[in-house]
């Protein structure tokens, strides 16, 4: 028998000015709040797109394993290729024969955004580039990045080198989550190499807005593009924005689309760790019934305007048949609010509950059978 209990959730206070739709003008965008995982603006988000060089963060997150588990360090040097020297494009100036250390490759690659910095790493960690390429697809897929494929190192233009907001949002909180040791190189404002000093290109990081990281892209083909994230008042926000018409307008739509996300929504602590949301029946238990609990803190992430109109409820199994331990997973609660997607969370048993005795057993088998006979004859009886 699958149970439902409903519990209302009402915040009273509506603070501040009620939240409006936000109206990108990028061709795909994705605003996800990190801690939650809810999503705060979706367009065009698994649309398979060029992603130019927001493409590099697969590049830095192959070197950034490669450094974790320990196949080489930071002070391990690439050589320079011919073919690493010759690209075009933005470049952090490498010169053909040098020996480079792979800090330095990554800023070259986070900072300058060099296609010849990522051509070292992509040699020096797979023998080729289209090897490396390979493997960076490969690799996407057991990460949950469905709709990326990857023809080079650099999002250099090419008609197989795709990626989706989704998929960019998805490796950015790998990013920022599996790889604390070498995020803050994302938030450095420049960094000079071969004499030739340059700027962060994120513009975000000029604004005063808690943003540090991550990558900007563009080509003709692809437009401008930012994968984003910032914090305020401890809360981060991811996002993307793909398809731009201009720097300025990159700038622009990224600031109004952050200040927008912090602006109208709000963390909310619905319930603490081990506090009782509901009770669930339990069969043949020494109890008749059991708490339910969540695992840990429960926060969602909540629209201004809608803080009235959270609701909850508890589903289960049941009734659960004892015996059960205190935190096993019995039921789950379902948060719906308007305007975001629906939201599920695990409960769990509060105590034990132990088999109930022979008694009590017998007088639970009795009542059953009583229930199935009077089922059965107004079934019948129909």
């Amino acid at each position: 028998m699958r149970i439902i209990a409903t519990c209302a959730l009402v915040f009273l206070c509506i603070l501040g000015q009620p939240s409006q739709a936000f109206d990108t003008r990028a061709t795909a965008a994705l605003v996800v709040d990190y801690d939650t995982g809810t999503i705060l603006l979706e367009k065009n988000a698994d649309k398979e797109l060029p992603p130019a060089s927001m493409s590099k963060l697969m590049t830095l997150n192959m070197l950034f394993e490669a450094l974790q588990e320990g196949r080489l360090g930071l002070n391990s040097k690439f050589r320079v290729s011919t073919k690493a020297w010759q690209m075009g494009g933005s470049k952090m100036f490498v010169k053909e024969g040098d020996s480079i250390a792979v800090e330095d490759l990554i800023r070259g690659i986070i900072i300058q955004s060099g296609n010849d910095a990522c051509v070292v790493v992509a040699e020096g960690l797979a023998g080729s580039e289209a090897e490396f390429a390979n493997r960076m697809t490969k690799r996407a897929r057991k990460l949950g990045m469905e709709n990326s494929v990857f023809a080079n190192s650099t999002g250099w233009p090419h008609p197989d080198h795709r990626m989706t907001a989704h998929d960019l949002v998805t490796l950015a909180t790998r990013l920022i989550r599996d790889f604390p040791e070498y995020y803050p190189y994302f938030a450095e404002p420049s960094f000079e190499w071969a004499d030739i000093k340059q700027a962060n290109r994120n513009p975000l990081l000029q604004m005063d807005v808690g943003a540090d990281g991550l990558k900007t892209g563009h080509t003709e083909e692809a437009g401008y593009g930012l994968v984003g994230s910032a914090i305020q008042d401890g809360r981060r926000v991811i996002f993307v924005v793909m398809g731009l018409n201009s720097t300025s307008e990159r700038a622009q739509e990224s600031e109004r689309m952050l200040s927008w996300a912090f602006r109208e929504f709000s963390q909310e602590t619905l319930f603490a760790k081990d506090q009782i949301i509901s009770v669930a029946d339990v069969w043949l238990g020494a109890a008749d019934s059991v708490g339910l609990v969540p695992q840990s803190e429960l926060s969602i992430l909540v629209p201004y305007s809608n803080r009235d109109e959270v609701q909850a409820s508890v589903v289960y199994q049941g009734p659960i048949e004892a015996p059960i331990k205190a935190g096993d997973e019995v039921a789950q609660l379902n948060i719906t609010i308007p305007g975001l997607s629906d939201q599920t969370y695990p409960l769990v048993a509060a105590d034990n509950v132990d088999r109930g005795g022979f008694l009590k057993r017998m007088i639970a088998s009795a009542q059953l059978l009583s229930e199935k006979v009077l089922e059965t004859a107004a079934s019948n009886a129909q």
